[in-house]
């Protein structure tokens, strides 16, 4: 069955689903770290959107449920939690480039088609919309990977890392039709909590060693006591 073959709700996810891709290479390609967590903020919100039309297609009403926390906490809570961090640490204005950005969005690119080509073989995913939505949502998993080994900037591989459950959050709703309650709940929980100690660390590292860039903890070692 093709694409344009499903019902208008199943096209409408995945047209969805190919904008969460488009924000993950957004994330990669950013210069300003305000934007980057504006560009997250998009993306949680698009996932939400997802899970509340996964919600009205199947007649899962908990998916509702999934629709506002992923709302609430990745398009609204989180974002504002890193934004508010990013002007108190006096961040707001920074701006990093890619030391090679045309040879990282050729490999977020290649990372695309490789995840396509895992998917093609798996027999069960029968209709195109699943193979796609599913190859899409391990695109959104690696390409959060590649910018987090990318960034230098602290705030922008935690970027990474919650672009990457967003990625395994969609495929677990848009397959799966979401996972029970309860694991939801427990996930959303576990997320909030790692925002939130994240910015505790953040304050930490800014105030030992006056940057957040990668780079700068790498090179510290210890010192010898003097005598």
């Amino acid at each position: 069955m093709t694409l344009l073959a499903l019902p208008l709700q199943e096209q409408a996810v995945f047209v969805l689903a190919a904008m969460v891709l488009f924000t993950s290479f957004l994330l990669l390609a950013q210069t300003r770290l305000v934007t980057s967590i504006h560009t997250f903020a998009w993306q949680g919100g698009l996932v939400a959107a997802i899970t509340a039309l996964m919600a009205w297609s199947s007649d899962a009403p908990h998916l509702y449920l999934s629709a506002a926390l992923t709302l609430g906490l990745k398009a609204l809570l989180i974002p504002w939690m890193l934004h508010r961090l990013v002007r108190r640490v006096e961040l707001d204005r920074h701006t990093e480039s890619l030391a090679w950005p045309a040879a990282t969005l050729l490999g977020g690119a290649g990372l695309v088609l490789f995840s396509y080509w895992v998917v093609l073989p798996i027999e069960h995913l029968e209709l195109a919309a699943t193979r796609n939505i599913v190859a899409i949502s391990l695109s959104v998993v690696l390409l959060g990977m590649l910018l987090m080994v990318a960034r230098r900037q602290i705030v922008q591989e935690v970027i990474g890392f919650m672009s990457i459950e967003n990625g395994l959050f969609l495929g677990a709703v848009t397959t799966a039709h979401g996972m029970p309650l309860v694991v939801e709940l427990g996930v959303a929980f576990d997320v909030l909590v790692a925002a939130i100690l994240f910015g505790v660390f953040f304050l930490q590292i800014r105030e030992s060693i006056e940057s957040l860039d990668a780079d700068r903890l790498d090179r510290l070692s210890e010192r010898e006591p003097e005598a």
